[in-house]
């Protein structure tokens, strides 16, 4: 979303208003990650390091033929379907921490719903490659049909914003899903009340991250819709 929506009416209040709710949530939902994060960072796992604790869970959940590798970062770890890998940060793969192993088995987490065909997980991946188009074409759609004040392109633009929203929410239950998983195996690892705890706390905290990201895009689409009728009714 572009940090300025005059076009040629002016400072909308309202819009700044958007633009400072929507930068509040995503600081405060990155700093209680990075906070947690680094809390648990410093607490030694009962386990072992974050790739190998992931690779008993991927085992378990019989997804042998996913491999780990590393990546560069800081809380840059993911699961790619498309080689089968997971990537965890260097602190992470090699880490033995209650963070470590909480991220890494999050990780296996996706490998394991790819493995059982979670049905939320396959939506995510379709509408990758949609989404990957539409964030890219929709601010300038938009701009098109609002200059040469085309109602058609500004309406394409709005449901090609809708396809971030929809990707969004279909996210969440992705990732609490992807977690939930991690918390389990962790729990049937053998790791003490305290650290599986911590561990909870720093998927609970990782999990925000996507709550934040979703209410922002809706906020934002709620604000573009209600832009785009307050325009059409002049």
């Amino acid at each position: 979303m572009p940090y300025y929506y005059g076009y040629g009416f002016g400072i909308d209040p309202l819009y700044l208003l958007v633009v400072l709710v929507c930068t509040v949530l995503g600081l405060a939902a990155q700093s209680y990650i990075n906070s947690t994060y680094k809390t648990w960072s410093k607490v030694r796992s009962d386990g072992d390091t974050g790739a190998a604790v992931a690779r008993r869970m991927l085992d378990a959940n019989g997804c042998n033929a996913v491999g780990i590798k590393g990546v560069a970062g800081e809380l840059t770890d993911h699961y790619n379907p498309q080689d089968n890998n997971l990537y965890l940060s260097d602190a992470n793969r090699s880490g033995g921490s209650v963070a470590s192993v909480a991220v890494a088995c999050h990780e296996a987490g996706h490998a394991a719903q790819r493995q059982s065909g979670y049905a939320m997980m396959k939506v995510r991946t379709a509408l990758v490659p949609v989404v990957n188009f539409t964030q890219n074409t929709w601010t300038i759609v938009l701009l098109m049909g609002l200059f040469m004040n085309i109602a058609g392109l500004t309406t394409l633009a709005l449901v090609f914003f809708s396809f971030s929203v929809l990707f969004q929410l279909v996210t969440l239950p992705v990732e609490i899903d992807a977690s939930r998983r991690a918390v389990a195996y962790i729990e049937q690892s053998g790791m003490s009340s305290k650290q599986v705890n911590g561990a909870k706390k720093v998927l609970t905290a990782a999990a925000l991250t996507y709550v934040a990201a979703a209410l922002t895009s809706i906020i934002q689409l709620l604000y573009l819709m209600a832009r785009y009728n307050r325009n059409s009714n002049r």
